[in-house]
């Protein structure tokens, strides 16, 4: 009896010692975690500021609110934003006009799906991929870091610079987004936080974008701007179009301009460019059909003096005749030259890159040129009996080359004088 009694007791004692040792561990855990949570909140705070040098951080609320309704990592047809197109008159106030020489293209093409390609430096991680409902390849750019398009080199004075854009998964709307470093220094060129420069950025996780000029010396410009055109929430893929005149920066998403900065570059010294991505998620960021030209085109001395216009800002439907509503601005100024000088006649000439099938290219040329006539008929008021069409595929290349920049100058429309 007495052993049982002791064996009972010295159970007592060792689940005391046990409870004891363990409210011991739960207090030092309990301790731990707020420690911890301290810790946690003075690294968020440091984020938060490296994270506030370009771009405000949001709220988580806001952050939510941006999710989108699938996540799946290649969207369907209808997440894409491309099952409902703009009319050409929903970018009647789109006065962009591209450059008149092609110095840069790529939509990535040549490059297989998988690989990075060769002509980019980046201190990040991508690769070419196809989406879902959408033509063509992509590059996915998924995991933040900077991208160096390393032949669009030094920036000239005046230049356009256009490329599609989208989004896949959900980026949350903190951090930075999709930026454009324009940079007079070539060491920063992979870098965008703490460095001065002049900055664009993107952000479809906010439907938000913003600017930053940040200068060694001088005053530091900066703004915030609404961007519903390319959102997580609605339109998934966009078009982002550039102009630089000197010191002038217009920035277009769609048929809309969302910034007109009159002194973004403010420096003598050459620019260049780079890309970069920051967000807060995974994601894939993906961009293609990236065109880089120079030179405004004179529409109305070149056709009604010289007698002969050519543009590549005229832009179609892959391998269809259907103009793109992008193509307004250059339309209307074709359109405001006839209508300055009414009894002037054009021929318009469609033209076509080399590849494919030579005669699919020039029926493709021909019906191209003929869609060019309805819409300066229809949209514009043009009269029908002013103009006449033709089209010549790739049979008058104005570029050897072979390279993507010289098939994109090839593919071009023609005004003639008649």
């Amino acid at each position: 009896m007495k052993q049982l009694l002791f064996s009972f007791l010295a159970l007592c004692s060792c689940q005391l010692l046990l409870a004891q040792n363990s409210g011991q561990r739960i207090k030092e855990n309990a301790k731990w975690k707020t420690e911890n949570k301290v810790n946690e909140k003075v690294d968020k705070a440091i984020d938060d500021v490296m994270d506030g040098k370009l771009f405000k951080k949001k709220t988580k609320a806001a952050a939510d609110t941006a999710k989108p309704k699938n996540n799946s990592a290649t969207p369907t047809y209808a997440e894409t934003g491309e099952q409902e197109k703009p009319s050409l008159k929903a970018y009647s106030k789109f006065d962009f006009v591209p450059g008149e020489k092609v110095l840069y293209y790529d939509d990535f093409d040549h490059v297989a799906v998988g690989d990075f390609p060769a002509d980019y430096n980046t201190d990040a991680s991508g690769e070419v991929m196809t989406v879902e409902g959408m033509a063509g390849k992509w590059l996915g750019l998924n995991a933040n870091g900077s991208f160096l398009p390393e032949q669009i080199g030094v920036l000239p004075e005046n230049f356009t610079l256009e490329m599609n854009v989208g989004i896949l998964g959900d980026p949350s709307n903190n951090m930075i987004g999709l930026g454009f470093n324009f940079n007079t220094d070539k060491n920063n060129l992979l870098k965008y936080r703490f460095i001065s420069g002049s900055f664009v950025m993107l952000h479809p996780g906010g439907a938000s974008a913003s600017m930053s000029v940040s200068q060694a010396e001088g005053e530091d410009l900066t703004n915030e701007f609404k961007m519903p055109q390319w959102s997580v929430e609605g339109e998934r893929f966009a078009r982002v179009s550039m102009w630089r005149q000197k010191g002038r920066l217009r920035v277009y998403v769609n048929e809309n301009k969302l910034m007109d900065i009159p002194r973004f570059f403010n420096s003598a010294k050459p620019y260049q460019l780079s890309f970069f991505r920051d967000f807060f998620n995974e994601c894939n960021l993906l961009i293609t059909d990236i065109k880089f030209a120079v030179g405004a085109p004179d529409t109305r001395n070149k056709l009604i003096t010289e007698g002969k216009f050519s543009t590549t800002g005229i832009l179609f439907d892959f391998q269809k005749a259907t103009v793109k509503p992008e193509s307004y601005g250059i339309l209307k100024e074709i359109a405001t030259a006839l209508k300055e000088n009414p009894t002037v006649k054009i021929n318009i000439i469609g033209h076509t890159s080399n590849d494919g099938d030579a005669n699919a290219n020039l029926l493709l040329s021909k019906q191209r040129a003929a869609e060019v006539k309805e819409t300066l008929m229809k949209e514009f008021g043009i009269d029908a009996s002013r103009m006449q069409t033709d089209g010549k595929g790739g049979a008058e290349p104005v570029d050897k080359t072979g390279t993507a920049a010289g098939k994109a100058n090839n593919r071009r429309v023609e005004f003639i004088k008649l």
